[in-house]
């Protein structure tokens, strides 16, 4: 799984014209999922999200996880094109992002233990669909993680 975590102030997501979800500060994450991902790299990821010390204190150093920041949320959308390989040529290939039936049951298994982590419930984008993204990036501050990449 490959996670780009972004510090924001707020975030949301309007599918068909419709908000769907938003929040105000805390993390817009986007989420990609392969074949070789599973309940390990869900328990993991999850632990290191809440765990990622990205947020101001009062002395203005990040040393903050996302649930001692008072009001915080969390925003999770899908996003098939962050396992694109560019290796050849210019269009990327997919062929490493998994396919929606087992893509779908690990997202969901994610939005699960990342709200249980979190204390409470994640927003969510909707998989599959045509979503506009829109955040204001806190910072700027953007991690990329790879749970295939752990050591």
């Amino acid at each position: 799984m490959k996670v780009v975590i972004q510090r924001c102030t707020q975030a949301s997501v309007t599918i068909g014209g419709r908000l769907k979800s938003s929040i105000g500060p805390g993390m817009m994450i986007l989420l990609g999922i392969e074949d070789a991902d599973g309940n390990e790299d869900i328990d993991w990821l999850c632990r290191k999200i809440v765990s990622l010390r990205i947020f101001d204190d009062a002395d203005g150093v990040m040393n903050l996880p996302v649930t001692s920041v008072p009001n915080s949320g969390i925003l999770l959308v899908s996003q098939f094109t962050l396992m694109a390989s560019t290796k050849k040529g210019n269009r990327p290939s997919y062929i490493r992002a998994s396919r929606p039936e087992v893509a779908i049951p690990l997202y969901e298994k994610f939005i699960a233990r990342l709200s249980a982590e979190f204390g409470k419930e994640v927003q969510t984008g909707e998989f599959g669909a045509n979503m506009q993204v829109s955040l204001v990036n806190d910072g700027p501050v953007t991690i990329l993680i790879d749970s295939q990449n752990r050591t």
